[in-house]
């Protein structure tokens, strides 16, 4: 089972960094060197009022460089000297921060967002040069920053938090997730792979593309390095393809070189079809009881009850479900159940649309027409997932055309072997590069507009740690030998070390 907390975005504590002073700055540095605190800055100083690191950088109008943070208060006029853009942009941020500390006669204080999980250990990091981590109660009203779960620092070798951080950016994509809804991160990239698989099935073409994941996780090639996180999706979306196909008997097109284990798709469209359709009925099923559950969370069982994407949106899709079954089934009372329950979620529905209105006869027609496209986005929403057989057939008749001009061209000789060689792998190139683009986006499209859209109707704020690297002066190392009577010590330039 998942445990609780990777249900839902990090748990954040409100916090205040408390410190003398003359201790502020070594309080901020290490705060910045652990990376894991979210620092309010005051909005109000205005963009004119810049601190000597700042306006330093300014001068010298280069290009933009990764800030680092010195851990000694530097020389800024021999930075600037030497032309160090880094330590003068990292000087300029620790500037802002300072300058947005409230101070009262010798303390110093800044609030801010820290994990739960973190704050014992940052405490603890800036207690040894005298400042503090206080947790404090979080203000009325205002939403801490969302962090999700596979975003966060990920222990080495730790498999789940890896597959997830490679599935986050299916979600940050889309946007925030608010911090007090579930955090879809888990469940949305099985479902995409999911989709991606019935759209791409192919064994051949799916064994390719775990090929490729095992590439970039080897950090292979050297261009493509900054993909290497993402080497887990890839190798699901992969293994997917490689289901699908072999459920379909197609590698590297219908070859015959696997069994047919469910069916054909060019020979069964229809049956692939209604199974495509089947499916997004389940998923917009789940995706309307995680929008309940997120409009609880968001304002309560109100706000749940008359959503259209929460309990009202449920029972008109339920309602409507129903009444379709009278399709398969033939028994009228199908009909009636359905309209009972759809009239229900229609009416509160309606009730929570109205409310939103400015009321009146305005108010009225409002609400019928959003009732009405209410209606028609349940019926082409699940429709919509029509596209994974469409995109599936599509496939499957790319494979097939390159098999066949393969089977046609080899018996013809020589030439004809080296002609069906160069047709079957250009086919399957072309299926294969055309193809995952086209799943790549629709499977991208159904999360989004299908799916997403009822389990999110705001937006949350990220998470934005104050991390910046931090340079370390380590002092020469010890003589071995005492010097002798009159002679000078010579003292060893200090090294520059970066954490």
């Amino acid at each position: 089972m998942l445990r609780a907390e990777a249900a839902v975005p990090v748990r954040m504590r409100r916090v205040a960094v408390v410190a003398p002073e003359q201790a502020l700055r070594a309080s901020l540095v290490r705060i910045a060197e652990v990376g894991c605190v979210e620092i309010d800055l005051a909005g109000d100083s205005g963009p004119d009022v810049r601190g000597p690191a700042a306006t330093r950088l300014q001068r010298l109008r280069a290009e933009p460089t990764r800030p680092v943070l010195s851990e000694a208060p530097p020389d800024l006029d021999a930075l600037e000297r030497e032309g160090r853009t880094d330590l003068l942009a990292g000087e300029a941020q620790l500037e802002e921060r300072l300058g947005s500390a409230v101070r009262h006669g010798e303390v110093a204080a800044l609030a801010g967002w820290c994990p739960e999980t973190e704050v014992g250990s940052t405490a603890a990091r800036i207690a040894g040069v005298g400042g503090a981590l206080v947790p404090l109660r979080g203000p009325r009203g205002v939403d801490p920053p969302t962090l999700l779960t596979g975003a966060g620092t990920v222990p080495a070798g730790h498999a789940a938090r890896t597959v997830r951080r490679s599935f986050t950016p299916l979600v940050t994509t889309y946007g925030t997730v608010p911090y007090a809804d579930l955090d879809p991160t888990l469940p949305a990239g099985i479902v995409y792979v999911v989709m991606f698989g019935l759209m791409f099935g192919d064994a051949g073409h799916g064994l390719l593309l775990v090929a490729i994941a095992l590439l970039l996780r080897a950090g292979r090639p050297r261009r493509l390095a900054a993909l290497h996180p993402l080497w887990p999706f890839v190798a699901g979306a992969g293994l997917a393809a490689t289901l699908a196909g072999a459920a379909y008997g197609e590698f590297f097109g219908p070859t015959g070189v696997l069994p047919v284990l469910w069916l054909e798709p060019l020979q069964e469209p229809m049956r692939l079809l209604t199974s495509a359709v089947g499916l997004g009925a389940v998923l917009l099923a789940v995706a309307y009881a995680a929008g309940i559950v997120n409009r609880w969370r968001e304002g309560g069982p109100t706000a749940a009850l008359y959503a259209t994407t929460g309990i009202a949106g449920a029972a008109l899709y339920l309602g409507l479900a129903v009444i379709a079954g009278y399709v398969w089934l033939g028994q009228v009372v199908y009909v009636v159940v359905g309209a009972a329950i759809a009239a229900v979620g229609l009416t509160l529905a309606g009730v929570g649309l109205y409310a939103t209105t400015a009321g009146g006869a305005g108010g009225a027609v409002q609400t019928g027409v959003q009732l009405f496209d209410a209606l028609v986005r349940i019926g082409s929403n699940v429709v919509s997932f029509a596209r994974l057989a469409a995109f599936g057939l599509t496939h499957a008749a790319l494979g097939a055309i390159a098999w066949d001009g393969t089977t046609a061209l080899a018996g013809r000789g020589p030439a004809g072997v080296v002609a069906a060689a160069f047709v079957f792998l250009l086919g399957n190139a072309v299926a294969f590069s055309l193809e995952a683009l086209v799943a790549g986006v629709q499977a991208l499209r159904l999360e989004f507009y299908e799916l997403f859209s009822r389990l999110f109707v705001g937006e949350g704020r990220p998470f934005k740690p104050w991390h910046l690297p931090v340079r370390h002066l380590t002092g020469p190392a010890p003589d071995t030998e005492p010097p002798a009577d009159g002679e000078a010590v010579r003292h060893a330039p200090a090294r520059e070390e970066q954490s």
